[in-house]
């Protein structure tokens, strides 16, 4: 699978180079235009990114020179915005919104755009914000100090459409209804939160997260995967489902205040919330504030619409260092991945994942089976610890010892119900 699954991404960072040079002008159509934006007025070039968008029409590219640029940049068409580079083409937006805003909710069908190559900082909320759109490429960018209107009470001002961002403004980069979209090498950091993909307008499905690096995010997690209230009154969210997050650096996030965030983060919390088939794979997710994973339903009341948080899948990680869950998903020490649901989590998957220098590996609790298998508990504490009334399938781990788990030198299981027999007698990895 492991394997299968390499291959996948490999073939996926081929489709986004031949993508973005397609669009970029190895084969551009007959109609295409390229615009050119400068600070300094130069003949031909727009002063402004925000004019030479207007200008666009769908399919264009716009070619942005060194400088920087107090815009709050709005777009709402096909085209491709090529910054010149992190540090060189600065959109500064100190006193606006977004830095950018990638708007399908004004501009319904919105697709096909690409934006690379630029710092965005300062900007109250978000520092790219995309809503409502498909086919959207977003790489080789640095997201930086944004959400700096967040404070104690809230986050005043944000869109009426952003249904549960009080708490952090929207994070670095915020996907809203957003599909089959790539975010790929960029760097989100000292923002509240890294990068938020949720539900409040439309579904949040197959896109891939993949290479970025999110890091020193104080007040929320790294990488998020939520389902939020429906921007329509008494309508159940969409859900956030069927995306990849792979091969990133998650690290020093939520740490501000205790509980803050997680490395990477799957949250169905309430009654008809769904977060569901989504792949965590491939990171390296270290010294955060809460679990290195942390999946978590909070509400579930007879009657009420089901929770979907089912078929999660996280395989082949190396988590470290992180803390300890908090509030009712508390567990007792710090902890490398935490299953938490009041409804009952199914389908779970964790599979080839290295977890070390945790008090404890995997936590679960939710009245469901987790399947734990092929990883490398090497924390040195408590390998499995099931504090919840479900059952944990724990076969075929190696736990630091050939002798099993409760070995010297091997961690081992604690609270009722996982099975553990047989196990590893060798490292998956070959330590």
């Amino acid at each position: 699978m492991m394997l299968r699954l390499r291959k996948y991404l490999r073939a996926d960072f081929l489709w986004v180079f031949a993508i973005v040079a397609a669009i970029t002008g190895v084969r551009q159509s007959a109609m295409a235009a390229t615009l050119y934006v400068n600070p300094g007025g130069t003949p031909a070039a727009y002063p402004t990114i925000g004019a030479a968008v207007i200008r666009a029409q769908a399919g264009d590219i716009i070619y942005v020179a060194p400088g920087v640029y107090h815009e709050d940049v709005i777009i709402g068409k096909q085209l491709s915005l090529v910054g010149s580079g992190c540090g060189r083409s600065v959109i500064d937006a100190i006193g606006l919104s977004n830095g950018l805003y990638i708007d399908g909710i004004d501009n319904a069908g919105l697709s096909k755009v690409v934006v690379t190559g630029f710092t965005v900082k300062n900007a109250n909320f978000e520092g790219i914000l995309i809503t409502n759109a498909s086919y959207v490429i977003l790489a080789e960018n640095e997201v930086i100090h944004n959400d700096l209107i967040l404070n104690p009470s809230g986050c005043p001002g944000q869109p009426a459409f952003e249904t549960s961002e009080g708490d952090d403004c929207g994070e670095g980069i915020h996907l809203i209804g957003v599909d089959h979209s790539t975010v790929r090498h960029n760097t989100s950091e000292r923002n509240s939160g890294g990068i938020l993909l949720t539900d409040e307008t439309v579904a949040t499905h197959d896109n891939l997260i993949i290479g970025n690096l999110v890091r020193n995010n104080p007040f929320d997690c790294g990488i998020t995967l939520a389902s939020h209230p429906n921007v329509v009154p008494l309508t159940p969210p969409p859900g956030v489902y069927s995306n990849i997050i792979a091969d990133n650096e998650s690290s020093h996030n939520g740490y501000q205040v205790p509980g803050a965030g997680a490395g990477a983060g799957i949250f169905a919390p309430g009654p008809g919330n769904k977060a569901y088939s989504n792949v965590i794979v491939n990171n390296l997710l270290k010294d955060n504030g809460l679990p290195g994973v942390a999946i978590h339903n909070h509400a579930a009341p007879p009657g009420a619409p089901a929770v979907d948080l089912n078929d999660n899948v996280i395989i082949g990680n190396h988590i470290s260092g992180n803390a300890a869950d908090t509030m009712d998903a508390a567990t007792p020490g710090p902890t490398g991945i935490n299953i938490y649901g009041v409804a009952p989590i199914t389908g779970t998957l964790i599979s080839g994942n290295v977890i070390e220098d945790e008090a404890e590996d995997i936590v679960t609790q939710t009245p469901a089976e987790v399947n734990v298998h092929f990883n490398d508990l090497l924390g040195g504490h408590i390998g499995v610890d099931n504090i919840g009334t479900g059952t944990v399938d724990a076969t075929e781990n190696w736990w630091g010892s050939p002798r099993g788990p409760g070995a010297e030198g091997a961690t081992k299981v604690e609270g009722p119900d996982v099975s553990f027999t047989p196990w590893l007698f060798f490292p998956v990895f070959g330590r």
